[in-house]
């Protein structure tokens, strides 16, 4: 019986675990996978729950709910994976190897990385919301703030769902302004980037939206530490904000074990480096990576981690037979923003086409609208939520092309 071993049961390594129980050989292969939480969390909700958009119960259920029959469970945390070995330590001393491993251990916040970042104001006026403690803790703190200087933070321009701080600004401004205190509250958007957004054609008309919604924009701002007794950040430059309420993207990275193994690229952020277009470790051929664990220069979003699971499913089918990895990861990246009062805009995207208008995913009649806010795409997001629970996870397929496509897109000529 050959083994086919997958550490981290989130949004990819689930999804992964489903696609391959449903094409592997049950007498040949063996499929195990590994994390150590019980829980799966609905990520895109950690948004929502500072607003009381959504309730903490919501976005929590249990993994293994979620993982076909037949695959083995294992709640426990990774020491180290030894490639040369194909074998995986776990923390209490148990081993287990591998024919073929698929890695999806995903990324987390890493506030420690910034000085004073997680100092005394920890929880108390700094937050963060990509954690479900964080963004519980936030819910409780806006519900009774009367207002100051609310500052957006985005400590690294290399994290999960990278349009998810805009969101946040964009349902702020709502939210105090449907409390009648929005004239008691300065919003700063303070970013790395030199705009709202990497791209073009997204960050002029994120921009707009921001300038619309009072929403003050402090660009180029590389956070080098946070003054917990003056509340300020200060950059490396020496450029300060003041502020009341710190909410707080901090820098993102991979798993520990990724570093303990020896796996990591070389910014020390312990993202693997992977073939682009195959999904393939570039250092160990038995080794293929999916989701957040990767360094490939897309998104560190669901909609990407989906996408690249059903081109590696095609390619490690095609690797056990000895053919060639044929299929081929375009960068696909398609991102619902939320931009309040029950409206968002879409953005589709991969590695070599920024965002443009259109329509999605059907070219006629959408029913969603590109780089346009309407009420459709709001009700687009929130259907995710059933559609993620019910569909994604379980590994069935989506009305959406796997690579993207310019169906409904509008392309400007010359």
């Amino acid at each position: 019986m050959k083994k086919l071993l997958i550490l981290g049961a989130g949004t990819a390594g689930t999804m992964m675990a489903n696609k391959l129980s449903r094409n592997l050989n049950k007498s040949l292969w063996e499929i195990t996978i590994i994390d150590k939480d019980e829980n799966h969390f609905y990520q895109p909700g950690f948004l929502f729950i500072p607003f009381g958009i959504y309730q903490p119960e919501e976005v929590v259920r249990p993994k293994r709910e979620f993982l076909p029959k037949g695959v083995n469970f294992i709640v426990q945390n990774i020491e180290k994976i030894e490639p040369e070995n194909n074998r995986v330590l776990l923390t209490n001393g148990k081993i287990v190897g591998y024919d073929i491993l698929v890695v999806a251990t995903g990324t987390v916040p890493v506030p420690e990385e910034t000085e004073g970042l997680k100092g005394k104001l920890w929880y108390k006026d700094i937050f963060d919301f990509y954690t479900y403690e964080g963004s519980t803790r936030l819910a409780k703190k806006l519900n009774k703030w009367e207002g100051g200087k609310l500052v957006i933070n985005l400590a690294e321009t290399l994290i999960k769902c990278p349009v998810a701080p805009l969101e946040f600004a964009f349902l702020a401004d709502a939210y105090f302004t449907e409390k009648g205190i929005r004239d008691k509250v300065e919003i700063f958007y303070v970013t790395p980037l030199s705009g709202a957004f990497t791209k073009p054609k997204a960050t002029a008309m994120l921009s707009k939206l921001l300038d619309e919604k009072k929403i003050n924009v402090v660009p180029d701002f590389y956070l080098q530490q946070v003054d917990n007794d003056r509340k300020v950040l200060i950059s490396y430059d020496n450029k300060e904000v003041p502020f009341d309420l710190l909410v707080s993207v901090p820098v993102n990275k991979g798993d520990d074990m990724v570093e303990a193994s020896n796996l990591g690229d070389e910014d020390g952020l312990n993202f693997i480096p992977t073939d682009k277009h195959t999904l393939q470790s570039k250092k160990h051929e038995n080794m293929f990576v999916i989701g957040d664990a990767t360094n490939v220069p897309a998104s560190k979003a669901g909609s990407v981690a989906h996408f690249e699971a059903e081109i590696l499913t095609e390619n490690i089918l095609s690797y056990i037979i000895n053919e060639p990895m044929a299929a081929s990861f375009d960068g696909h990246s398609n991102c619902f923003i939320e931009t309040g009062y029950g409206k968002a805009t879409l953005i589709d995207f991969n590695y070599e086409t920024e965002p443009l208008p259109g329509k999605f995913p059907f070219a006629k009649v959408g029913p969603m609208d590109l780089l346009k806010v309407t009420r459709a795409n709001h009700y687009g997001k929130l259907a995710f939520k059933w559609v993620y629970w019910h569909m994604l996870l379980t590994g069935k397929k989506l009305p959406v092309s796997t690579n993207m496509s310019m169906a409904g897109k509008l392309v400007e000529t010359n």
